[in-house]
């Protein structure tokens, strides 16, 4: 029976699949996004979170038991300076993964994980997003839109009147053309 037995396999032994997670660990913490499959993303985000939170509190202590997990002393090192600094405030998620569609070869679902402080591209849009709206505003944006949509209708007539004006005197040249 497989009680009590949530982690992933991913079709490894428990020595290969401990290396290939802390690999992809290092590679996260260096590269801060990697490009990979949706069962090892999801497996890395449940190693690689309790890793990255244990970088809040800069001990020798702390950096020697992530240094057990991830035998890489660049990553350490980068871990508990950039990006400790980052996630200070912080209270968990440190990472996100996207879905990026699927691989032609196998059709296997690939995506994104990358540490969350890092994308600049979704930093900027989650800050607009923030605004609140009230229940006037959606009524007074109907409105808005019905006097924006009348006022076009009333400059348009204006525009239009020379513009047929000038087809009018060209089209008696045409006609006898057509007539022949």
């Amino acid at each position: 029976m497989r009680h009590n037995k949530k982690f992933r396999h991913l079709g490894r032994t428990h020595s290969h699949r401990e290396a290939m997670l802390a690999n992809m660990t290092a590679s996260l913490i260096e590269h801060k996004r990697i490009f990979t499959t949706l069962p090892k993303a999801k497996a890395l985000r449940i190693y690689a979170e309790p890793i990255i939170n244990r970088a809040k509190e800069d001990t020798t202590a702390n950096r020697r038991i992530v240094f057990g997990y991830l035998k890489n002393k660049n990553a350490v090192t980068e871990l508990f300076t950039e990006i400790a600094q980052k996630i200070a405030d912080r209270p968990g998620g440190y990472t996100r993964i996207l879905k990026t569609g699927h691989r032609l070869g196998d059709n296997a679902t690939m995506c994104f994980i990358e540490l969350v402080d890092y994308n600049e591209n979704m930093l900027k849009e989650a800050a607009p997003a923030k605004k609140t709206r009230t229940r006037r505003s959606r009524k007074s944006a109907p409105k808005a839109e019905a006097t924006a949509a009348e006022a076009p209708k009333a400059e348009a007539p204006k525009a239009e009147a020379p513009a047929a004006e000038a087809p009018a005197a060209e089209a008696p040249a045409e006609q006898p053309k057509a007539e022949e």
